[in-house]
C-alpha cells in the first residue's frame, strides 16, 4: 500500500493497538508493576483491537471484488496472506528453537503446533512464544472466511444469510465462554488457571472478535446509502467511540479479574464481545472524512502500524534480552535502572520493527508481483 492511500484513523488504531499491547506486556513480563498506570492493566485489549482491524480489513477487501462482480481465488488469497505474514513468523520462530536460552530461557511447544497454527490450543501461560496464539486465530480466521464466501456465492446466498450468521456466531462464542466460565472463571473452584488455556487462548472464545469488523465492510460495501448517513457524522461518532472506550476500559480494569473472586462473569462471557463492537465503532469513525481521527495524522503513527506485525512479533525476547542485560550491567545505578531499561527497550522495538519490516516489504512485493489481487484473472470463473 503505497503512504498516499493509507487512512490516518486506521493507522493510528493500528499504531495504537501495538502500544496497548506493548504497555501490557511490559507490565507482565519486565517491570511487574503498573509502569503505564491503568493502561498496564488493560493493555491486553490492543489484541481486540487487533482482531478488529483484520475483520474489517479482509473483509473490504474481499466485498470490494465481489460488488464488482469477481470471483475469489482461494490460491490467490492464501499466497497473498502467506507471503505476507509467514516470512518474519517464521524468522522469529526459527530463533525460538535455535537460541531458546537467548529468547527466553525456556523450551517452546512442539514445533508442529505453531507450522499449523494450533499452538493456542491448551496452551499455559508463559511458554515461549506464547504471544503467538492470537497469531494463530489470526490465521484460522484467514483460512475459513474466504471459504465461506466462496460457498455462499456459489449458492447464491443473499446478504441476509450473512447478517444471520454472523449474529449467530456471535451468540456462539457468547454461550461458549458463559459455560466455560462456569468451570474455569472463579478462584473457588480452583480451576482459575485453566482460564487461559480454555478461554482466553481458545478460538471458540475469540474468534468472534473478527465479526463486528465483518460488520462493518459489510454495511461500507453493500448499503452504501446507509453508509453515506452514518459517515457524515464523524465527529459525533468520535464522541461516542470516546465514551464506550472510556466505559469499556473502566469496566476491563475494575471487573475483568476480581480479586478473590476470579474472573468476572460479564466481562468474560459478553466483555469480549462488547470490546469488539467498541473497536468496531472506533474503525468506523476512523473511516468518517469529517472526524479528526480521519483528518488528524498522528505523528509516527503510520511508521508504527507498518512496523506493528514485526514489533508484535519481536517485542518480547527482545524485552528479556535487553532487560537481562541491563540488569547485569555494572554501570548502571539502581536509580536510573528502571527508566533506562525502558527507554532502551522502547528503541529497540521500534528499530527491530522498522529492520524487520523490510523483509516483509521485500515479500509484499513478490506477493502484488506475482499474485496482483486475491480474485480469479476470469471473473466468470471462481477457484
Amino acid at each position: 500500500m503505497h503512504q498516499s492511500s493509507r487512512v490516518n484513523g486506521l493507522d493510528t488504531l493500528r499504531a495504537a493497538a501495538i502500544i496497548l499491547v506493548f504497555m501490557y506486556h511490559y507490565m507482565v513480563f519486565v517491570s511487574h508493576e503498573q509502569t503505564f498506570g491503568w493502561l498496564s492493566e488493560v493493555g491486553w485489549m490492543g489484541v481486540d483491537l487487533f482482531f478488529v482491524l483484520s475483520g474489517y480489513l479482509i473483509a473490504n477487501q474481499l466485498f470490494k471484488g465481489i460488488k464488482r462482480g469477481q470471483h475469489i481465488s482461494a490460491k490467490h488469497f492464501y499466497a497473498r496472506r502467506a507471503l505476507r505474514t509467514l516470512p518474519i513468523f517464521w524468522i522469529v520462530l526459527a530463533a525460538y528453537f535455535i537460541f531458546p536460552a537467548v529468547m527466553g530461557g525456556k523450551t517452546p511447544p512442539p514445533l508442529w503446533s505453531f507450522l499449523t497454527f494450533t499452538q493456542n490450543y491448551h496452551l499455559q501461560p508463559g511458554t515461549a512464544f506464547s504471544h503467538a496464539w492470537s497469531l494463530c486465530i489470526e490465521e484460522q480466521f484467514y483460512l475459513i472466511f474466504p471459504l465461506v464466501l466462496i460457498v455462499g456465492m456459489r449458492f447464491r446466498f443473499n446478504r441476509i444469510y450473512g447478517w444471520i450468521l454472523l449474529f449467530g456466531l456471535i451468540l456462539v462464542g457468547v454461550i461458549a465462554r458463559i459455560l466455560l466460565w462456569q468451570t474455569y472463571g472463579r478462584e473457588s473452584l480452583g480451576q482459575v488457571s485453566g482460564y487461559y488455556p480454555h478461554i482466553y487462548y481458545a478460538t471458540l472464545c475469540r474468534f468472534d472478535e473478527f465479526l463486528p469488523g465483518i460488520a462493518v465492510a459489510l454495511v461500507k460495501n453493500f448499503y452504501p446509502a446507509f453508509w453515506l448517513r452514518i459517515t457524515r457524522h464523524g465527529q459525533l461518532l468520535l464522541g461516542l467511540s470516546v465514551l464506550a472506550l472510556s466505559s469499556i476500559f473502566y469496566s476491563a480494569y475494575h471487573f475483568y479479574y476480581i480479586d478473590e473472586y476470579g474472573y468476572g462473569f460479564f466481562m468474560t462471557a459478553f466483555g469480549y464481545s462488547m470490546i469488539a463492537w467498541v473497536f468496531a465503532l472506533c474503525v468506523v469513525t476512523a473511516l468518517c472524512p469529517s472526524s479528526w481521527l480521519y483528518r488528524v495524522r498522528v505523528p509516527g503513527a503510520a511508521s508504527i502500524a507498518l512496523w506493528s506485525y514485526s514489533i508484535y512479533l519481536s517485542h518480547k525476547p527482545l524485552a528479556y534480552i535487553l532487560q537481562k542485560l541491563l540488569a547485569e550491567s555494572q554501570w548502571i545505578t539502581v536509580q536510573w535502572l528502571p527508566l533506562l531499561t525502558l527507554i532502551v527497550i522502547v528503541l529497540a522495538c521500534v528499530i527491530m520493527g522498522a529492520v524487520l519490516y523490510q523483509i516483509e516489504a521485500f515479500f509484499m512485493r513478490v506477493r502484488d508481483r506475482r499474485f496482483p489481487s486475491n480474485f480469479a484473472t476470469d471473473a466468470n470463473t471462481a477457484q
